[in-house]
């Protein structure tokens, strides 16, 4: 079985890094990519076909619920 590949959404750019910095520590998981709102994290789900999405669920524009 491959890498779990984790698209991590929310707006706070320190946030991202901290969780980043947490799941890198597993082998067997990849964070295949970052996004700042909701919008912006279905086109990158589109594209990145991610196995797991992290969402916030308060964020400008397009909020992690819709």
């Amino acid at each position: 079985m491959g890498s779990l590949r984790i698209l991590i959404v929310d707006d706070h750019e320190a946030v991202r890094k901290g969780i980043r910095s947490l799941l890198s520590s597993r082998n067997d998981w990849v964070v295949c990519g970052e996004a700042t709102d909701g919008i912006e994290a279905v086109e990158k789900a589109k594209n990145l076909r991610p196995d797991v999405v992290l969402m916030d669920i308060s964020m400008p524009r397009m909020d992690g619920v819709e």
